[in-house]
């Protein structure tokens, strides 16, 4: 089965962001400039293409001239259940450092435990996990 995986256009911090995700998640993050790909649409050393494989795959690149960069309203990008606890706080963690942590991953009501959190490149995650009755 195929899953849908993130793609985001970056207003010229692809290079950081995919640096931050790589640090936060783990996994072989691999980048290609402009210049690289024969592209003169943006500058040289602007990334065209890159990709974090691992845990959480997030792929990306600085949005060419003209184009719009990531800007997100009513949209969640959801881990849930998707490493055990304590993996899932670490990530909550890391993504926190230097964002905004919309609600904290904790105990909820309903008997599972998630929480929300915009990180410094301005993507919102959803984290949580169920826990032992």
């Amino acid at each position: 089965m195929t899953a849908p995986q993130i793609y985001v256009m970056f207003p010229g911090t692809a290079r950081e962001a995919l640096g931050f995700y790589a640090d936060v998640f783990g996994g072989e993050l691999s980048l290609f400039t402009y210049r690289e790909f024969s592209r003169n649409d943006g500058p040289p050393d602007a990334i065209a293409h890159g990709v974090l494989a691992g845990p959480v795959a997030v792929a990306g690149a600085d949005a060419a001239t003209g184009e719009n960069a990531v800007q997100s309203e009513g949209l969640m990008l959801s881990l849930l259940g998707t490493a055990v606890p304590a993996v899932l706080h670490q990530w909550f963690d890391k993504l926190a450092l230097g964002g905004r942590v919309v609600d904290p991953l904790g105990p909820k009501p309903w008997g599972a435990a998630d929480g929300q959190v915009i990180d410094r490149h301005g993507l919102h995650w959803l984290i949580g996990y169920e826990t032992a009755p």
